[in-house]
């Protein structure tokens, strides 16, 4: 009996200081500010220079059925840009090939198109092998602490707190002006 009772206590430390271990990771988590991309002019952009902002990025793609999402981003960066909220776009051909175009031709759509102001990067990849480090991030629990989740589609978007950590998840269906998102924007 009294080895059951000292197996069973063994058993349950290890559990406890493996749960200690994986709190200790996640409170090392490392922000977003971490990282710099090139925007869709081949410029670099620096997160680090968005400290203190809440970030809206979201995977686009102008021939997607959700496309039409792209005017309400922009109403929603000029809505929300003097309250420390940006979106950021990163256009992706990863789902059903509806970014097909280069930089150029997307830069030239978003600004004609769409009126878009808000910073557009590079086309990426979403998801796979080559997955863009941002997306690889946003997809990894590991790094972000709260996802471990794949992009479901294009127009994913993912909520950035103004200390650089990921906060929500929303789906791609779910409209810029959903109140789930804009509620998010508004709280302090």
């Amino acid at each position: 009996m009294k080895q059951i009772f000292v197996t069973i206590l063994i058993i349950f430390t290890f559990q406890l200081f493996g749960q200690d271990t994986i709190l200790q990771k996640t409170d090392g988590l490392a922000p977003i500010y971490q990282f710099k991309v090139l925007d869709i002019n081949g410029k670099e952009f620096d997160f680090g220079c968005l400290e203190g902002t809440k970030i809206l990025i979201v995977n686009t793609a102008s021939k997607c059925m959700y496309g039409p999402q792209l005017y309400n981003l922009q109403k929603l960066y000029e809505k929300y840009k003097s309250n420390n909220f940006i979106v950021i776009a990163f256009p992706s051909n990863s789902f059903a090939k509806r970014e097909p175009k280069d930089n150029a031709d997307i830069a030239k759509k978003y600004k004609e198109k769409y009126g878009i102001e808000f910073p557009v990067m590079s086309k990426i990849t979403a998801r796979g092998d080559s997955i863009n480090l941002v997306y690889d991030y946003l997809t990894n629990k590991f790094q972000n602490g709260i996802n471990d989740k794949p992009v479901l589609w294009n127009f994913q978007k993912y909520l950035i707190d103004r200390n650089g950590y990921l906060s929500k998840i929303i789906e791609p269906k779910v409209k810029p002006f959903d109140k789930e998102i804009t509620d998010w924007i508004e709280k302090e």
